[in-house]
């Protein structure tokens, strides 16, 4: 468990690393759509590969139907209430300089709600003795830097201190930290049927996470490039996942 903690803790501190660009550096936002693009193509590939293809081929269709549709649903549902309370372009490192402290608040919400499924799904590759995925745990690192730089920028112009702002993604990180634990622990004695099932939950919410929020907000950023940056980060991913 503690294994499975430290490897969403790695993922989770991708956050901090975000948050101190939208603080302190001026990074190009064309340069952030190709890395949410790179990330969109790993996560794809981490998705495909390392939860749904698993979940298959240990729990049957009935788990992976179900688990897709539940958590896809749930994310939808989830993501429509955070875009309500200005949650909505919370991966966009741009157009944050008008958030305001409820807004940006949900921003932070925004990134639990995509970061949590993403640390469980780390968490229950580790069941059965399985050497943690390299390629989800550099996934969920590459989505979450864009996500932390725009939200912290708008604590920022809402008149949140730098402390203020770092200590809330280091809460962040550690929910992370825990969801991984947990998506460990719980599932440690479950049913394959039930591990495939909570395993694709985890993939329906990433991949209606990506066609919300990742991809489109890569394209409006940088442009036409996204796509083979996308096939990009696929291929890296798939050839880590099959590199043994």
């Amino acid at each position: 468990m503690l294994v499975a903690a430290w490897w969403g803790l790695v993922g989770g501190l991708a956050l901090v690393v975000g948050s101190l660009l939208g603080l302190y550096a001026r990074v190009s936002t064309r340069l952030l759509g190709l890395v949410m693009a790179f990330g969109a193509g790993v996560l794809i590939s981490a998705v495909s590969f390392e939860l749904t293809l698993e979940a298959f081929e240990s729990g049957g269709s009935g788990s992976v139907i179900g688990g897709l549709c539940a958590g896809a649903a749930t994310f939808f549902i989830g993501d429509w209430l955070i875009d309500q309370r200005g949650g909505h372009r919370r991966k966009s490192p741009i157009n944050q300089t008008h958030v305001s402290a409820g807004g940006a608040t949900a921003l932070v919400l925004g990134a639990l709600l995509d970061g949590i499924p993403e640390s469980a799904a780390i968490g229950s590759s580790l069941l059965g003795g399985g050497e943690v995925g390299v390629a989800m745990v550099a996934a969920v690192f590459l989505s979450n830097i864009p996500e932390s730089m725009s939200a912290s920028a708008g604590l920022k112009a809402a008149g949140r201190t730098p402390r203020y702002v770092l200590g809330l993604w280091g809460l962040v990180c550690l929910a992370s930290a825990v969801a991984a634990a947990l998506g460990y622990a719980v599932l440690g004695g479950a049913s394959a049927q039930a591990v495939a099932f909570v395993q694709c939950f985890a993939a329906g919410a990433i991949i209606t996470m990506l066609g919300d929020t990742m991809v489109p907000e890569a394209t409006e950023h940088a442009g036409r490039l996204v796509g083979l940056f996308i096939v990009a980060g696929f291929t890296l991913a798939f050839l880590l996942s099959h590199a043994v």
